[in-house]
Order: structure tokens, then C-alpha cells, then sequence
């Protein structure tokens, strides 16, 4: 990947954090240290399943999380790698 992919690559990842509720979504998980469902997520958020699922839908596009679905639920997780990359030391300020 050239500079000007990574720059658009930052761009897009700094558009999807620029909402307070993924902000605080990526919080919750990064210091819950473990996969959550939608359902836990949106307790702590006090926000509809649905609306996390929209929210993570956008920071899965990005690559800044993962999700596995398994039966019903979805459980959703970090990607440690592409902050790591992109946004290193940004987890550790949440």
C-alpha cells in the first residue's frame, strides 16, 4: 500500500471514529479485553441492538473491529492489527 492509500486508508478510519458513540463502543470493548455481543454492548451504551449493529457495520468497514457470528448472537472484537498501524497508542488513551 503507497502513502496516498494509507492517507485515504486514516481518512476514512477518522471519519468513523468521529461519532461519540463508536468512540465509546471501541472503549467499552478495549477495556472489556474480551469479545462482547451487540446485545452487551448496546447495555452498557443503553442503545437498541440494532443501532450497535449499525455502528459496528461502519467500524468493521474500516477494519477497526471483527465479527463472528455464531448462531444468533455476533460477537464482536477489536483489530488489534489495524490499530496498531494506523492509530498506534490510541487504544492506551481511551
Amino acid at each position: 500500500m503507497n502513502i496516498e492509500q494509507e492517507d485515504l486508508k486514516r481518512s476514512e478510519i477518522f471519519k468513523v471514529l468521529s461519532d461519540p458513540n463508536r468512540l465509546r463502543m471501541i472503549r467499552i470493548l478495549y477495556q472489556s479485553g474480551r469479545e462482547m455481543t451487540c446485545g452487551e454492548v448496546g447495555e452498557k451504551l443503553s442503545v437498541s441492538k440494532s443501532t450497535v449493529s449499525y455502528h459496528f457495520k461502519l467500524l468493521r468497514a474500516v477494519g477497526l473491529t471483527h465479527t463472528r457470528k455464531a448462531a444468533q448472537s455476533k460477537y464482536l472484537s477489536l483489530n488489534q492489527q489495524t490499530f496498531a498501524k494506523y492509530l498506534p497508542g490510541f487504544l492506551d488513551s481511551l
